[in-house]
């Protein structure tokens, strides 16, 4: 599932988005979700997009949570603690698809 939404969202992170943030933590078990979709799709979604600002921060003992930034400077969180890599594919299409 979460490769048909890595496809579905192709090259048009950049329509409504400036900038995504997944921060996650290299060892804790809530990250791993996040983990897995770093490792299974970042490089698709990074080709689709390769001008549009994709960024991981890794940090021992922070709780999973994907920033999308908006125009005007407007930011929303989701946190992605303790889901799988469908739920976090699934999670960023949510946050692509807000304005």
């Amino acid at each position: 599932m979460a490769a048909s939404v890595v496809r579905t969202l192709g090259s048009s992170l950049a329509k409504n988005l400036r900038e995504v943030r997944l921060h996650l933590s290299q060892s804790c078990a809530g990250s791993q979700g996040a983990r897995e979709f770093v490792e299974q799709h970042y490089v698709t979604l990074k080709r689709s997009n390769p001008d549009f600002p994709i960024l991981i921060r890794e940090c021992s003992g922070v709780r999973a949570t994907l920033w999308a930034r908006y125009a005007h400077g407007r930011e929303c969180s989701v946190s992605v603690e303790n889901m799988s890599c469908d739920e976090v594919a699934s999670a960023l299409n949510g946050l692509a698809q807000n304005k």
